[in-house]
């Protein structure tokens, strides 16, 4: 389901395929409900190792996280700043990683390649940028640890199932017709490049 509210749209898990056929890139997004951490470590459980997610993710949310997490003791755990990822990393991971556990959203850092496009666009995925430097902003958007999860790769690489409010902001950088905004701009500022650096070179031109 999605909704506006306060001029955001806030789409709540479990989130449908309608839900993220809906948005396109340049889109900005935020979540209601639960999101799980997982990264370099999980993917390769999954994808290579083939076991499946100590949580289900199907129509989930997955962060490209390695958080700072405080252990409260008895199980329960405090998120103290939960950064994304640079989601390159996990490029190789991802087609059979969307098509194993039906995750609707993935959340990192930076842009992805064919391999994350052609799963969201197969699968009805969308992949979302947590911009740089909000790893504060993105703890204080989580109500509760709900449950932790293959603590045995440490801290960072371990799975958080998180209950979340208007987690975000959330860019679609990569969305269900397989179309890439960060590749999409390179193009664009490719075409501009040279003519931008004649100006500025002709304004510093001095200094040289």
């Amino acid at each position: 389901m999605t909704e506006i509210r306060n001029g955001k749209k806030v789409l709540i898990t479990p989130i449908t395929e309608e839900d993220v056929r809906a948005l396109h890139i340049g889109d900005t997004i935020y979540i209601d409900g639960h999101v799980v951490t997982g990264r370099d470590a999980v993917h390769d459980r999954v994808v290579v190792e083939g076991l499946d997610m100590p949580v289900d993710i199907h129509g989930g949310v997955d962060v490209h996280a390695g958080p700072i997490v405080r252990d409260l003791g008895d199980g329960h755990f405090e998120m103290v700043a939960i950064g994304p990822t640079t989601s390159m990393r996990m490029e190789h991971f991802e087609y059979d990683f969307i098509k194993k556990t039906g995750v609707r959203i993935l959340v990192g850092k930076g842009g992805m390649k064919d391999n994350t496009a052609a799963g969201c666009k197969e699968f009805g995925a969308v992949h979302c940028v947590f911009p740089a430097g909000n790893a504060i902003v993105a703890a204080v958007c989580i109500e509760e640890i709900e449950s932790a999860h293959w603590l045995d790769l440490g801290m960072p690489e371990a799975v958080y199932d998180c209950r979340v409010k208007e987690f975000g902001p959330l860019i679609v950088g990569i969305d269900t017709e397989g179309r890439n905004f960060f590749e999409e701009k390179k193009v664009e500022y490719e075409k501009i490049k040279d003519e931008e650096v004649a100006k500025i070179s002709a304004e510093v031109g001095y200094i040289m």
